[in-house]
């Protein structure tokens, strides 16, 4: 992946720094909040997320992951992948997000939630502190990246109601920000997913840093 930025549905600008009830004078240690990362599998949510913590937590925010694979091997592993079962799948994910962001936490979700309606009822339940980013990536670019080999499963048929191949995807029509993750670097779009969540959470006077390509591997 190649490029000089990401793009935005909107200028950072223009969003909301007081959307989450923070007081006039800001609060110094940071809101809590959630950003839901949604995407095909293989766009990158994953491991956007778990860079975006590490550098919250350096910058003394509290910060979680709740990742949809690793909750589906224990909260949800009594949950398959019909209509039904995904849709409770995001419903628990939102409400344990929710938890987290009522503690003062910035609680980072990377799950598929292909429908969005499920991303509606996240919305719903966490409520004002709700952000929805767009991991933005062609299922060409991430079925040809394939990481897990899930694609290859999925298309052999040995993976039943497979996202992108089986089953539809519901690309958001208006997230809070998107992150062209299929032809923009990693450090591009996570210095842009940065800015919006120290933009959005993050303590006052905090500054976007420069993360470089060299410290994203």
């Amino acid at each position: 992946m190649n490029a000089d930025h990401c793009g935005f549905s909107a200028p950072v600008s223009s969003l909301p720094v007081d959307a989450f009830g923070r007081s006039d004078a800001g609060d110094p240690s940071g809101v809590g909040g959630v950003l839901w990362l949604t995407g095909l599998s293989g766009a990158g949510k994953s491991t956007l997320a778990d860079a975006l913590a590490d550098l919250l937590r350096r910058r003394g925010l509290r910060a979680t992951v709740l990742d949809g694979d690793r909750l589906r091997a224990g909260l949800n592993r009594d949950l398959g992948f019909s209509e039904r079962d995904r849709f409770e799948n995001v419903r628990r994910i939102a409400e344990v997000a929710s938890l987290f962001a009522d503690a003062g936490f910035i609680a980072i979700v990377a799950a598929i939630s292909p429908r969005a309606a499920m991303r509606d009822d996240a919305r719903r339940i966490v409520g004002a502190g709700f952000r929805e980013v767009h991991a933005a990536a062609s299922l060409e670019v991430c079925e040809a990246r394939d990481p897990k080999g899930l694609y290859r499963k999925a298309r052999r048929g040995e993976l039943r109601e497979f996202t992108g191949v089986s089953s539809p995807y519901e690309a958001p029509r208006a997230a809070d920000l998107v992150l062209e993750t299929g032809s923009r670097s990693l450090a591009d779009c996570l210095n842009a997913l940065l800015g919006f969540a120290l933009q959005q959470f993050g303590r006052v006077g905090d500054t976007q840093p420069v993360v470089r390509e060299t410290e994203t591997g």
